[in-house]
């Protein structure tokens, strides 16, 4: 009788490395399986780190600026505003009153840097240092329009002695600025491209209260009005 051990040991072996094969190939599913379902769990962390970290923000842009409508808030924060700059916001039309005439003349500056102090930017802060930007390089004219838009809906918001006291101040603070870079020894005379610009402002703050006086309001010539701070950013 003849027994044929090496062909049955030959195959057993072939059976141990199949199975081994396979218990490999399983332990890589489980372990591709588990790293995906890790990293999802990672991403989705993440995402709502992220998400309350904005929402954070969101809240504290609303109690810096005193706006409490979010869709104001988030157009505030979709134009680059922070808590910490949202206090700029009425200064805005200034600078871009400064820049109607395609640059920013340093009776301008000095008027705009004067406007700051009074709402309570600090030399050195965050919001100074924007602010300096925004007087070396002009910003676009989309932020412009979107700034002014949601200084409008801001307005709207308040009561009609406080809208009334910021829109007069605001457009007072704009004359000054126009009237800054002109006329006889840079005082006075206001440009064709800064009368424009003045009525565009003045039209976008009709539609929050109430028609706006330029006439009364330049009068006032270069001398910025005294400004007890309004409400508001």
């Amino acid at each position: 009788m003849t027994f044929h051990i090496g062909a049955g040991a030959g195959s057993a072996q072939a059976r141990g490395a199949r199975v081994t094969e396979r218990d490999a190939f399983a332990d890589r599913a489980r372990g591709l399986e588990e790293e995906y379902f890790r990293k999802r769990e990672q991403e989705l962390i993440e995402k709502l780190r992220r998400r309350a970290a904005a929402e954070a923000e969101l809240q504290r842009l609303g109690e810096q600026s005193g706006v409490a409508d979010e869709e104001i808030l988030q157009d505030l924060r979709d134009l680059g505003y922070t808590p910490e700059t949202v206090m700029l916001l009425h200064l805005v039309p200034l600078v871009q009153m400064a820049w109607a005439e395609g640059g920013v003349s340093d009776r301008e500056r000095a008027l705009i840097v004067e406007a700051a102090r009074a709402r309570g930017v600090e030399p050195g802060s965050p919001a100074d240092r924007q602010l300096a930007e925004w007087l070396t390089t002009r910003p676009s004219e989309r932020f412009f329009e979107r700034t002014l838009r949601a200084i409008r809906a801001f307005l709207q918001a308040r009561p009609a002695e406080e809208r009334e006291a910021s829109r007069r101040e605001l457009l007072s603070y704009s004359t000054a600025i126009a009237s800054a870079s002109g006329g006889v020894l840079g005082f006075g005379a206001v440009s064709a491209e800064e009368r424009a610009l003045l009525a565009r402002i003045s039209s976008e703050l009709e539609r929050a209260h109430g028609p706006a006086n330029l006439e009364e309001d330049a009068a006032d010539g270069d001398e910025l009005p005294p400004s007890p701070r309004p409400p508001g950013p």
